[in-house]
């Protein structure tokens, strides 16, 4: 093989072994970023709420929030999890969706549901929990008092 050549075929390679790297690195980062605004924002929506509609008044401890999935449908990201929370003496585990815009380049929860069953759900089903913003959509913590 000529020496011109070499140069050719080892980039392609080269960007082969490479590239895919970098890009499960950017992936994780993104995902950790959302699993952050999701663990902060459910946190704040359920102290907030003292989560009433959920366990009754009774008083609570959050015990693990997850991050199942994240979804682009148009211009709304979905994303959905779950939050186990200890209630008297029992775990329970309650499912929420969460559906957020980009208004003015600012991440912003727009519609939100939780339940005490798994489901699945579309944009068009989320748009009928419209959210009143009691809580921003933040990578880290912001102080609610």
């Amino acid at each position: 093989m000529p020496d011109s050549l070499k140069p050719i075929i080892l980039i392609p390679i080269f960007l082969l072994l490479v590239f895919p790297s970098h890009l499960l690195q950017a992936d994780a980062f993104e995902f950790t970023m959302w699993e952050k605004r999701f663990r902060n924002f459910i946190t704040c929506e359920l102290t907030r709420t003292q989560a009433e509609n959920h366990f009754n008044g009774r008083a609570f401890k959050i015990t693990m929030i997850d991050l199942f999935d994240i979804q682009t449908e148009s211009d709304l990201k979905i994303v959905t999890g779950a939050v186990q929370c200890f209630v008297g003496e029992k775990h329970h585990t309650l499912y929420a969706a969460v559906g957020i815009k980009s208004i003015l380049e600012k991440d912003q929860v727009v519609y939100y549901t939780i339940r005490k069953s798994p489901f699945t759900v579309l944009a068009t089903e989320l748009m009928k929990y419209p959210y009143q913003e009691r809580c921003k959509w933040s990578e880290y913590w912001i102080d609610i008092d």
